[in-house]
């Protein structure tokens, strides 16, 4: 059985890299199917615990179809730390100044909660148009 450290260096070098067009699509469907394959369900060799997972780039996140009843009951919250630093605004608030952070938002919450939602989020990359 070859070395440890050869294992991982095998597995940063095989990690690969998926793109996905989300023009025209409903921002549930895109993000379930972003979801998965940031964890990496998309692999025949799929293992829940498996740090190295693949980079997902999202074309055309700025086109994706919401409906306006998700905008306007929809709400983002942030949380400063402080007491009662807690800000919530609406989701057709966020959208005016950019409609990545409400994709990004509906994402997140697909995730597992744990300690490798951190590594999956910094793998996903949305792009405003056609262009890389």
């Amino acid at each position: 059985m070859p070395p440890k450290w050869l294992l991982l260096n095998l597995y940063k070098i095989m990690k690969k890299e998926i793109i996905i067009d989300a023009k025209d699509k409903r921002l549930g469907r895109i993000a379930s199917e972003v979801a998965k394959a940031l964890r990496g369900k998309t692999d025949a060799d799929f293992l829940p615990n498996r740090t190295v997972l693949p980079k997902v780039t999202v074309k055309n996140g700025d086109l994706v179809d919401i409906s306006e009843k998700k905008l306007k009951e929809g709400e983002h919250a942030r949380y400063s730390g402080y007491p009662s630093g807690r800000k919530v605004t609406s989701a057709w608030e966020v959208a005016k100044k950019d409609k990545r952070k409400v994709f990004q938002h509906a994402v997140l919450g697909m995730l597992p909660h744990n300690r490798l939602r951190k590594i999956m989020v910094k793998n996903l990359i949305i792009y405003h148009g056609e262009d890389r």
